[in-house]
């Protein structure tokens, strides 16, 4: 027999790691059973469905991991391994899939969502972002993977987003989140949707649907969000078919604005935007909001 070598020792040593890891594996698999269990008999008890979808979770739990990685193995790598482990767990406690939108010619939103949801999730491509969504409200989908807005959307798909609806779908996640990888197509970033609470994480983004019925510019508009501690990070603007389509009013307007912080749909700065209004008719809801992406160099 060939004497021992170093290489041999290392060699050995890897395997016990493996093993090591493997066990803490199926360790976390014990676990999430027991969450599940303990999520399905508040849920019965309360008459509702469980909710095992927490993107805000999520987040803190990959932020806490690259707060305290070192060494040479690759933060985005480490992101991904969790991102897998993280849906694959996620399934243990009930169904879940995504629809993406990703026609022939838009092919990287099926990597992004593939990237952040695992290569075994149940995934569907649709050829619009409305039937992403759809999918969600139907629940033939858990979450919609659906283009991050674009200033030039003629019909944008966050229009059907806006509602007072405590149970609708609405923003919950910015992708990447940890990266892009080896992504193919477009550089655009990309939103999920699903019918989950907007929750905070202690860095987020908010998104708010402003609808006006009266003649109030961006400009103004911009100025009473700064003013009620809004601080407005970028607009999309949708004008209903048969109105006007200036920038400065005129008419009926629906705005998408992305606010720095966390807002919930009780939020007193709300009523306080609400208050400088005036006699203007506004109405502002929460259509969701996201932990800020992982920034990894």
């Amino acid at each position: 027999m060939a004497a021992r070598t170093p290489l041999d020792d290392l060699r050995r040593e890897i395997d016990q790691i493996d093993d090591a890891i493997h066990d803490l594996l199926m360790r976390r698999a014990a676990v999430v059973e027991r969450i599940g269990a303990a999520k399905g008999n508040g849920a019965a008890e309360n008459g509702t469905q469980p909710i095992i979808l927490r993107p805000a979770r999520e987040a803190t739990i990959l932020r806490r991991l690259m707060a305290r990685h070192a060494g040479s193995f690759p933060a985005q790598v480490v992101v991904r391994i969790w991102r897998e482990m993280i849906t694959a767990f996620t399934r243990m406690q009930g169904p879940f899939a995504v629809a993406v939108y990703a026609p022939e010619d838009r092919r990287g939103f099926w990597d992004v969502a593939r990237d952040h949801f695992g290569g075994f999730v149940p995934m569907t491509a649709v050829n619009t972002p409305a039937a992403a969504l759809r999918a969600v409200s139907e629940g033939t989908a858990t979450v919609a993977v659906v283009p991050y807005p674009a200033e030039d959307d003629s019909d944008p798909w966050w229009r059907f987003l806006v509602s007072a609806d405590a149970g609708r779908p609405q923003v919950v996640a910015r992708l990447p989140f940890g990266g892009r990888g080896n992504a193919r197509g477009e550089n655009r970033d990309a939103l999920a949707i699903a019918a989950v609470p907007h929750e905070p994480t202690g860095d987020d983004r908010t998104l708010l649907s402003i609808e006006i019925g009266g003649d109030l510019s961006r400009g103004r508009l911009k100025d009473s969000l700064e003013a009620c501690g809004l601080p407005p990070v970028s607009f999309c603007t949708w004008h209903p078919a048969g109105h006007a389509t200036g920038m400065s009013g005129g008419g009926p307007s629906v705005h998408l604005v992305e606010i720095a912080d966390f807002v919930g749909q009780a939020d007193p700065r709300l009523a306080k935007l609400l208050e400088r209004s005036g006699d203007i008719p506004v109405r502002v809801n929460v259509v969701g909001g996201y932990a800020v992406p992982l920034h990894l160099g």
